[in-house]
């Protein structure tokens, strides 16, 4: 049984049948491939926003980035115009429909070729809301092999909220286009960092772009899943080892050393207007990408999310390590207790999912699910999470600091409410949870070492 990096858990194929059987036909006709399901177990925060949601579909280049899979090791680096494809959620005018109604997203499943179409709440092409100042940014980055739809959930539920949600297809790292993997381990951090910049220029008055004045791009998150964590790692200022750029398989003529701490362009790079950064699952510690050193250059507050059994990223040697590491961050860690490298972040595996795939001779379903934890309540409790973390950290949301302010053994916290239903004494369940959803969640936090911070 193995896993790739982005989230591919393989099952047998004896319990996957099992399990068919088990759930039986009419389960599955009431798969819908909706995206934006609330469970009524969803924490406070999951809930979607006032505003109605619009999407667009954006091609972006970046020209000049080094060809990672056409350049020989000992040869000239050679450069190419780097294609982007771009999914963005943002507030949309009153009238361009309600928060009941919905589109579609066609798309592929993990195998790259089976056609699925998701259903949200967005409507295509709306016009966006311009009642008030522009809204804060929020880049999403999937991870290897994913796709921009892959956390569309979290697009959907976030621009409800007022944010521009923008989420990325990486090239070379999509289901229908995956390519070496050292393309992936160069190219993360660049595409996370270009969008960023990509959407100051479309937010500029005079661009000609919808999203004129729309954006406030000096109030920006950067969220990762995998991969993605992996780069956003890097760009919060966790550089890399030197030595990662040797090791097997990796970009030609390290130039991974780009990325690296100490790097003179590597510290240039940070980005004052990423206000905050979550990171579901990051790759790369467990195999030696960071040590103390680099970790150390990260000051960025970040809300880290992970599955305690995670077997692609690694839990205690990985995402934990990273968390520890990060000394001088204000930071939080969310674990699933038993959880594995799908934790929150994926959509609900899509109907078409559940069948088998000649092309990739396994079941689609098992690259979206957890076999543990149920798909829609992680979903809504990483919406909860976000939502806080977001809030207090790009609207200045100081109210979004009690939900984030937990008993941090969510089995441990004790629900006390009197008969009038106001919180007992007693009471020190998480904020915004029902009775007894907190149990299999831990919340810790650790606050910046000061000393470390001066140095």
């Amino acid at each position: 049984m193995g896993m790739a990096p982005g989230g591919v858990r393989v099952f047998t194929l004896a319990s996957i049948a099992a399990g068919l059987l088990l759930a039986g036909a009419p389960a599955l006709a009431r798969q819908d491939n909706r995206i934006d399901h609330i469970s009524p177990l969803a924490p406070e925060l999951a809930a979607h926003g006032t505003h109605a949601i619009g999407v667009r579909t954006l091609q972006v280049v970046d020209r000049g980035r080094p060809d990672i899979l056409n350049t020989k090791d000992g040869a000239p680096t050679v450069r190419y115009d780097r294609p982007l494809t771009l999914e963005v959620w943002y507030p949309a005018a009153a009238g361009a429909g309600t928060n009941g109604g919905g589109g579609e997203y066609r798309t592929l499943l993990r195998d790259g070729v089976t056609a699925t179409t998701l259903r949200g709440r967005a409507v295509r092409d709306a016009a966006p809301f311009t009642g008030t100042a522009p809204f804060p940014l929020v880049v999403i980055s999937h991870g290897y092999p994913g796709n921009r739809f892959l956390m569309s959930h979290l697009g959907e539920n976030l621009a409800s909220k007022g944010y521009v949600a923008v989420s990325i297809d990486h090239t070379d790292s999509t289901y229908d286009a995956q390519k070496a993997f050292a393309s992936t381990l160069y190219n993360r951090a660049f595409d996370q960092l270009f969008v960023v910049n990509e959407m100051a220029r479309l937010s500029a008055a005079g661009s000609g772009s919808v999203l004129a004045g729309r954006v406030d791009v000096s109030r920006t998150a950067i969220l990762g899943y995998s991969m993605g964590g992996y780069g956003v790692v890097n760009v919060v200022g966790g550089g890399y080892r030197p030595e990662a750029a040797a090791f097997p398989n990796g970009p030609p003529n390290k130039l991974l050393l780009e990325r690296a701490a100490g790097s003179a362009a590597f510290e240039k790079s940070r980005d004052p207007r990423i206000k905050a950064a979550i990171a579901i699952g990051p790759w790369g510690m467990h195999v030696g990408y960071w040590d103390a050193a680099g970790l150390a250059g990260i000051r960025t507050p970040m809300l880290f999310v992970a599955g305690s059994a995670d077997d692609v990223s690694g839990y205690e040697k990985g995402t934990r390590a990273i968390f520890e590491g990060a000394v001088n961050s204000d930071r939080h860690l969310l674990t699933f207790v038993n959880a594995n490298h799908n934790a929150a972040a994926p959509i609900p595996a899509p109907a078409e999912a559940y069948q088998f795939s000649e092309a990739a001779k396994s079941y689609p379903y098992t690259h979206y699910a957890d076999p543990v934890w149920d798909t829609v309540r992680m979903n809504n409790i990483l919406a909860h999470f976000v939502t806080a973390y977001v809030d207090l950290h790009l609207k200045g949301d100081t109210a979004k600091r009690a939900y984030l302010d937990v008993v941090p053994q969510g089995k441990d916290a004790v629900f006390a409410l009197d008969r009038s239903g106001a919180p007992a004494p007693t009471h020190t369940y998480w904020k915004g949870f029902k009775r007894g959803t907190a149990v299999g969640l831990v919340l810790e936090h650790r606050a910046p070492d000061t000393l470390k911070t001066q140095q």
